[in-house]
């Protein structure tokens, strides 16, 4: 995977019908993972106003999703042999950035700025991804592709409603460095293949954050606080350990899973603009489990998002029509 020698995935010329029912697939599992996702604010968010520290939901939230998709790592380590030495890179950057850097830089940013603000930028993640392609290839996007952009962080903006914020630097730029692990969550994933199976690739990430945030909380870098206190979802005061089992168990090890399957499937770009929809299922899951009721023009602002995503798939569908191969370049080393 980190070879310089790169790699061309011809798209099936005899079956072509098996090649969209792939991006099909990919494209169900991309939602299904975001709707994962979007339940994690939703029922952390009273644990840690209860007296949870960052640092102990994160270590149970990852650990807990590793330990239940180790047997995929495990069966890959046996059917590779040197698994790990050939894949620590991947694993390593997928473990610091997408699992543990995302969510730390996130919350840091959060506590210096309003959520919505911090939610705003970390979703700018699509478009970068769009503009380092750019970039790199000095070749410009297709109207398609620029036009579902601006539309769907026109629609990003209606949804987070960030009316009345103030602008501090600090929590911008960290905010900005969750977006670039963002990034880094769709460029990793997208290098998963029979050769770095997805939800090996995604267990040894989740194991490997788990680690370094057990570190950082036995050193005492980070607070370790979890009390066994009692949150009220939905109006029912339940126990500590069930939304946070459903944190761990579900919607982090489906949300990760899903995802890394979704992202060879249908690529990196459109991938991102589908994980735009994780903003539209929070605010369903806060809307049913904490009474937060959303605005009408967060209503019209999910269109928005909606709509800015048809259009980059729709750029995406006819690019994998008239192209008969499409060449992916070496992975880099994170």
């Amino acid at each position: 995977m980190t070879s310089t020698a790169s790699r061309t995935v011809a798209l099936p010329s005899a079956a072509p019908g098996s090649s969209a029912r792939m991006r099909t697939t990919g494209l169900i599992m991309g939602v299904a993972s975001a709707l994962a996702f979007s339940s994690s604010g939703p029922f952390i968010k009273p644990l840690l106003e209860a007296g949870w520290s960052l640092g102990a939901a994160l270590l149970v939230r990852m650990g807990v999703a590793g330990l239940v998709l180790s047997p995929a790592l495990f069966l890959a380590m046996r059917r590779q042999r040197g698994f790990l030495r050939r894949h620590w890179r991947l694993i390593v950057g997928f473990g610091l950035m997408p699992v543990l850097g995302c969510q730390l830089f996130f919350f840091s940013a959060m506590q210096r700025m309003p959520v919505a603000v911090a939610l705003l930028i970390q979703y700018l993640a699509p478009v970068m991804l769009v503009v380092a392609v750019w970039v790199r290839t000095r070749k410009a996007p297709s109207a398609l592709v620029l036009w579902g952009s601006l539309v769907a962080i026109v629609g990003l903006v209606l949804v987070v409603d960030i009316s009345g914020a103030s602008f501090d630097l600090i929590g911008t730029l960290l905010a900005l460095a969750a977006a670039v692990c963002v990034c880094a969550y769709f460029v990793i994933s997208e290098r998963a293949g029979d050769d770095l199976p997805p939800l090996a690739l995604a267990a040894s990430g989740l194991l490997t954050g788990a680690v370094v945030i057990g570190i950082l909380c036995a050193t005492g870098i980070m607070p370790f606080q979890a009390p066994a206190v009692s949150v009220v979802l939905a109006g029912t005061p339940v126990p500590w350990w069930m939304p946070l089992l459903w944190v761990a168990g579900v919607a982090t090890t489906l949300g990760y899973a899903l995802g890394v399957m979704a992202v060879p499937r249908i690529g990196s770009r459109v991938a991102s603009f589908v994980g735009l929809s994780e903003v539209l299922f929070a605010l369903m899951f806060a809307w049913i489990f904490l009474a937060e009721v959303p605005a009408p023009i967060q209503f019209a602002g999910g269109a928005l998002i909606l709509g800015g995503v048809v259009l980059v798939r729709a750029d995406a569908t006819g690019s994998a029509r008239t192209a008969p191969a499409v060449p992916i370049p070496p992975a880099p080393a994170p």
